[in-house]
C-alpha cells in the first residue's frame, strides 16, 4: 500500500521554492554540490523524474539506504562523510561543506560530520523551536531565503 501511494504522489513532487535558482546559480558558478537522501534509489527515482535536468547538476547522489558505504541512517554523520569524499577533490575539512537539512535527525547528522548547516524545516512537520537542533547554523523558512554570501559562496 506505502509503495502504491509513492507510486501516485512522487512522481508529481514540486521543487522547494527557490530551489531550482539555488541549484542553478551553484552550478553556474562552478560550487560542487551533491545530494545526500536517506530515501532509497527508487524513491528518489520516482521524487526527481520530473526534474531530471535539475538534478542532472549535481556531482553525485549518495542513497543512504541502498549505499554499503553508508553504515548508519541520520543522526549519524556517515551519509554526509560519504558525500563529501566522493567529490573528485574531496573537501580539506568538514567545514568547507554546507548542508541543506529539513529534518532534525538530518541536521543532527551534518553538524556530527563537522560540517555547516542551514535548516528549512518542513513546517507541516517541525512548527516549534524545540525541533531545531544544536549546532545549526542559521534556519529559514524556504530556500528562497537562502543568501549564498553569508556562507562564503558567490552571490546571485
Amino acid at each position: 500500500e506505502t509503495i502504491a501511494i509513492q507510486e501516485n504522489l512522487f512522481p508529481e513532487a514540486k521543487l522547494l521554492p527557490g530551489a531550482e535558482k539555488l541549484i542553478n546559480h551553484l552550478h553556474r558558478t562552478g560550487v560542487n554540490i551533491a545530494v545526500a537522501t536517506s530515501s532509497p534509489k527508487d524513491s528518489y527515482d520516482m521524487k526527481t523524474r520530473r526534474h531530471k535536468e535539475l538534478f542532472s547538476k549535481f556531482n553525485h547522489v549518495v542513497n543512504g539506504s541502498d549505499d554499503p558505504e553508508v553504515k548508519r541512517g541520520k543522526p549519524s554523520p556517515d551519509i554526509f562523510v560519504v558525500c563529501a569524499s566522493r567529490f573528485a577533490s574531496p573537501p580539506d575539512k568538514p567545514t568547507s561543506c554546507l548542508v541543506f537539512e529539513d529534518s532534525p535527525a538530518g541536521v543532527k547528522a551534518a553538524v556530527g560530520a563537522g560540517m555547516q548547516c542551514v535548516m528549512v524545516p518542513d513546517e507541516r512537520m517541525f512548527t516549534t523551536t524545540q525541533h531545531i537542533p544544536q549546532g545549526v547554523n542559521k534556519v529559514i523558512k524556504s530556500l528562497a531565503d537562502f543568501d549564498p554570501q553569508e556562507f562564503g559562496l558567490p552571490a546571485y
